[in-house]
């Protein structure tokens, strides 16, 4: 069984646009499946999964992990937490997945795996590990960047219910099973008014491009500073945390 499935609390704010697909394959795995078996399962139900699930080993030694993927349309898949959020994110966004898989390949074709990504291929998997969506009215939006933090879950506070967060990096869904308040997603803004979830994956695998993202278009968010998402934030005190809360890079003179 996959080590860790155990402890997803599938109650918590951050994993309810997760739940009713994310719940049932936990369930599968801890039943005794592996993580690729019940990811494909799932797959072999939905209409528009590109990719399928295998283990590990089906890797070559030797092959890019992202390469594999774009030549096969196969992703290796580990029995841990960090494989079983990454096929979820794969049901739950498989256009924006497969664009970003795309532009992981496109750039290891063209230069190969060297030993630093680049700033391109960096971005992408920040995006990929860490990203969380926002879509909000912009004065919030300003606050974030500004890591005005004051305002933003001050007198701002009440635009978080005009505003719909979505995690999306499975690494950062992984460290949330285990909370902290230190944890911190890179933010992306969505910038259409389409409320479902099913409308912004469209919507996103249009909008991610490699040299897009590698000007780092991101804010900063300690996931659990959300409103509602942790009861200690209902303390004034909660954003007083300056090793959490972060003051702005003062430019150099």
């Amino acid at each position: 069984m996959a080590q860790g499935i155990e402890a997803i609390d599938w109650n918590v704010p951050w994993l309810q646009a997760w739940r009713a697909r994310g719940q049932p394959l936990a369930e599968a795995i801890m039943a005794g499946h592996s993580c690729a078996q019940a990811l494909n399962a799932l797959a072999n139900s939905l209409p528009h999964c590109p990719v399928r699930f295998v283990p590990q080993s089906a890797l070559p030694s030797g092959q890019a992990y992202e390469s594999f993927i774009f030549d096969t349309q196969q992703v290796p898949t580990r029995n841990g937490l960090h494989d079983f959020f990454n096929g979820l994110c794969w049901l739950h966004f498989p256009q924006t997945k497969q664009r970003l898989n795309q532009l992981q390949a496109a750039h290891i074709a063209h230069s190969g795996i060297a030993p630093v990504r680049g700033a391109a291929r960096d971005a992408l998997t920040v995006f990929d590990e860490n990203a969380a969506l926002l879509h909000a009215p912009d004065p919030l939006w300003d606050a974030l960047v500004r890591k005005d933090w004051q305002t933003l879950f001050g007198p701002l506070r009440p635009l978080w219910q005009e505003s719909r967060l979505q995690l999306f990096g499975h690494a950062l869904l992984e460290k949330l099973v285990h909370p902290r308040t230190a944890i911190t997603a890179h933010v992306y803004r969505i910038q259409t008014l389409a409320g479902a979830q099913s409308d912004w994956d469209p919507w996103l695998s249009v909008h991610v491009q490699a040299d897009a993202l590698a000007d780092k278009p991101f804010a900063h968010l300690p996931v659990l500073g959300v409103p509602g998402w942790w009861a200690g934030n209902a303390a004034p005190d909660f954003y007083d945390d300056v090793s959490v809360f972060r003051r702005p890079r003062q430019a150099n003179g």
